[in-house]
């Protein structure tokens, strides 16, 4: 019997997401090699790592990082005192980094392992203010890996931990309204975002974490919400604005709000500007490796199964179609 397009599709974004990442190199003993300030170096490492990242994606800075990550630890274990202390809470930040790369590649399991590790260094560092981001970041993990109620419980957990008036406190609401979405309570989910608004109002602007978020972030949130309740019009509306004002720099960002929103339009009926969208994701998904571009294609490909005579819908299957079964 000739295999289904489902499994077939199903096996190559699979492979694609977890395209061959090298392993991570020992540290070599050049790597502790003076380099003035080992705090400054890593920090500003850190920040052209995230950079690339979103112009390329994580399956190709993730082993970078992971070089990184050990030489900080090997200098970190070499240092004494205070700095010790620094380097183990930027130590903490690689981790957490490291998870959402592996995330946003589909490696779950290396996402959990970092993201575990960078909650348990976070308690040593006594530092609450990571402690709650990374709490936020677990639920995240959890509720894009199918666990909803775990996110739920995680999210309660790390708005108890964040500080008050922070925008910590937003950001651990924001994970509590997705997951009642997925969780399928509707009514709950808006009450979060009314909330994650009214805290945003009245947050600390100078804060460290978090200085991205701003009500247009909580809107985009919002419009995924939507989507996972089954209300595809403002789904759509949402990620189609949140698309008009992305700054070009954030192509990866841009690949999975434009899967996003073309799911959305196919939840809409409007199966033609779906496949059109999504025939525009697809070429970021080839770049970056993106598990969550690829797991909305795989989802619109889905609902496009009926509407194979619609405009643009054979454009973009053919276009997926090439880049599962011949990724770069």
């Amino acid at each position: 019997m000739p295999v289904p397009r489902r499994v077939v599709l199903a096996s190559g974004l699979a492979g694609l997401a977890a395209a061959a990442i090298p392993a991570t190199m020992a540290t070599a003993d050049s790597d502790l090699a003076d380099m003035g300030s080992p705090f400054e170096h890593f920090t500003q490492l850190r920040r052209v790592i995230i950079q690339t990242d979103n112009l390329i994606g994580a399956r190709y800075v993730l082993p970078a990082l992971q070089q990184h990550l050990a030489s900080l630890a090997a200098r970190r274990r070499a240092a004494h005192g205070a700095d010790a202390v620094a380097l183990l809470t930027l130590e903490t930040r690689y981790e957490e980094l490291a998870g959402w790369f592996a995330q946003d590649i589909g490696d779950q399991r290396t996402a959990h392992g970092h993201t575990a590790k960078a909650l348990d260094v976070s308690h040593i560092t006594g530092d609450t203010d990571l402690t709650a981001y990374i709490l936020a970041r677990k639920a995240q993990l959890a509720v894009d890996t199918g666990h909803p109620a775990d996110a739920l419980g995680l999210a309660i957990a790390a708005r108890r931990t964040a500080r008050p008036g922070s925008r910590l406190e937003v950001i651990a609401v924001l994970h509590k309204a997705h997951a009642h979405a997925v969780l399928g309570e509707s009514s709950e989910a808006h009450r979060a975002y009314e909330t994650a608004l009214v805290l945003l109002g009245h947050a600390d602007p100078d804060g460290v974490w978090g200085s991205w978020l701003d009500a247009a972030y909580v809107n985009t949130a919002q419009a995924r919400s939507h989507a996972a309740l089954g209300d595809y019009e403002q789904a759509a509306a949402g990620f189609d604005k949140a698309l008009a004002m992305l700054p070009p720099a954030y192509r990866r960002d841009r690949g999975v709000y434009l899967a996003r929103a073309a799911r959305a339009h196919a939840g809409t009926g409007n199966m033609s500007l779906a496949a059109r969208i999504g025939t525009q994701a697809v070429g970021i998904a080839a770049e970056t490796g993106s598990a969550r571009i690829i797991e909305q294609l795989d989802r619109l490909d889905q609902a496009l199964v009926l509407a194979s005579s619609e405009d643009g819908v054979a454009d973009f299957r053919a276009s997926l179609d090439r880049i599962v079964l011949q990724p770069a």
